[in-house]
């Protein structure tokens, strides 16, 4: 294959349009160049043009949801996560069906329209009380999407009912469950993941999971943890397997991935952290400018996932509103609750709509609300945000 420098495959980007987005596709070799060396403001102009053309109406979306952590039991022992307890641990909890229930009805009162629920792999529940979760729920929160648990937490629970996976997923949807989140993937190189996360076994598991929560047609997303000490090629790898299974899904079950979202690693309080002492502020991890080139390099590079979101959770509102203007169209969640990024140093755990719409309209774009499909829904913008500014915002589109 023909190397080419920076400056020319971004060149040939210009005339990229979606009807025929597989003649200009970058290749693995393509976008390490542009993430070893494009200047940061030529990338980002072209993730954002890119945009532009997926979402020429300036609209930006965000979800109104909540996260729920049923459980913080976990056998895993993930270096970077400072959430789990081990089985026995006196810090150990398992919320009951009542509890979740009140958390979902929380959500309700705000608007809401999904949870988020993800806990740690508990081997004391067994698969009923996940089966009479799901319907508890379903019965009592009807409108309500159920986007629960991960490809590892399907695992664990498959080994310990004696089951595949797909028989689990299968069961789980019966039982209710709308979709199926991407957490866990971090990154799929096999290097660095028997490093931070041994116990999760190789990415191809990752993968064949979502494979088969796609396969029966259940909402998934895609994410990446990075700031690892991993090599820019093994970033661009983990794109590269994503983009595969994209491909094959999209082809085979008419269906896939609906976005990408991407995060570095907290370093604050998890063993990863300490372990690395020392590096942590110059070597580990990501800023704000390279997690604003990493979201412009997926947005070239997912010619075939619609949508890129930005993180706040991590990043903080500031840099998400950066990212709007790099390649990013979605503005994530409310969230309401979150426990797992913020124990390992977060500060800030859930934003209210009025904060994202705040965030988007002051980037320039309309916020646009949706549910978990990228459906848009009813958008009221508060009215405190519909007066005129005293240095009226530039539009970006």
């Amino acid at each position: 294959m023909k190397f080419m420098a920076w400056q020319d495959i971004l060149r040939q980007l210009t005339d990229w349009t979606e009807d025929a987005a597989i003649n200009y596709r970058l290749s693995v070799e393509d976008a390490v160049e542009l993430y070893e060396h494009a200047p940061l403001h030529e990338l980002t102009i072209a993730a954002n043009h890119r945009r532009s053309k997926l979402f020429p109406d300036g609209k930006v979306t965000y979800l109104v949801d909540r996260n729920v952590n049923y459980t913080n039991v976990c056998t895993i022992n993930c270096q970077f996560c400072s959430f789990y307890r081990a089985p026995g641990h006196e810090e150990n909890y398992t919320q009951t069906f009542e509890e979740i229930s009140a958390r979902v009805t929380e959500l309700e009162h705000i608007g809401g329209s999904r949870i988020l629920m993800q806990g740690g792999v508990n081997p004391n529940l067994d698969f009923n009380w996940y089966i009479d979760l799901l319907q508890y729920l379903v019965k009592h929160h009807p409108s309500i999407q159920l986007d629960c648990f991960s490809p590892i937490e399907i695992e664990g629970i498959a080994e310990v009912a004696g089951m595949s996976t797909l028989e689990v997923l299968t069961q789980f949807k019966a039982a209710g469950l709308h979709g199926l989140p991407g957490g866990g993937a971090e990154m799929l190189v096999e290097e660095v993941r028997r490093d931070v996360s041994p116990k999760k076994g190789d990415p191809a598991n990752w993968l064949r999971v979502m494979s088969e929560a796609q396969s029966l047609g259940l909402t998934t997303s895609a994410t990446n943890v990075f700031g690892f000490g991993e090599t820019l090629r093994q970033r661009v790898l983990h794109m590269d397997k994503i983009r595969q299974l994209q491909d094959r899904s999209l082809r085979d079950y008419n269906t896939g991935f609906t976005s990408f979202i991407a995060w570095p690693v907290q370093l604050e309080s998890n063993t990863f952290g300490k372990r690395n002492r020392g590096k942590n502020k110059h070597v580990l991890g990501a800023g704000p400018t390279e997690y604003i080139r990493h979201i412009a390099i997926s947005r070239l590079f997912f010619d075939n996932i619609r949508s890129i979101q930005a993180s706040w959770p991590t990043m903080g509102l500031g840099v998400a509103q950066m990212a709007l203007l790099s390649g990013a169209n979605d503005a994530g969640s409310t969230m309401m609750e979150e426990n797992v990024v913020s124990a390992s140093g977060t500060t800030k755990l859930s934003a209210s709509e009025i904060e994202l719409q705040n965030t988007i309209l002051r980037a320039g774009f309309i916020p646009v609300k949706r549910d978990s499909d990228y459906r848009y829904l009813t958008t009221d913008i508060h009215r405190e945000l519909s007066r005129e500014l005293a240095a009226p915002i530039p539009l970006q589109y």
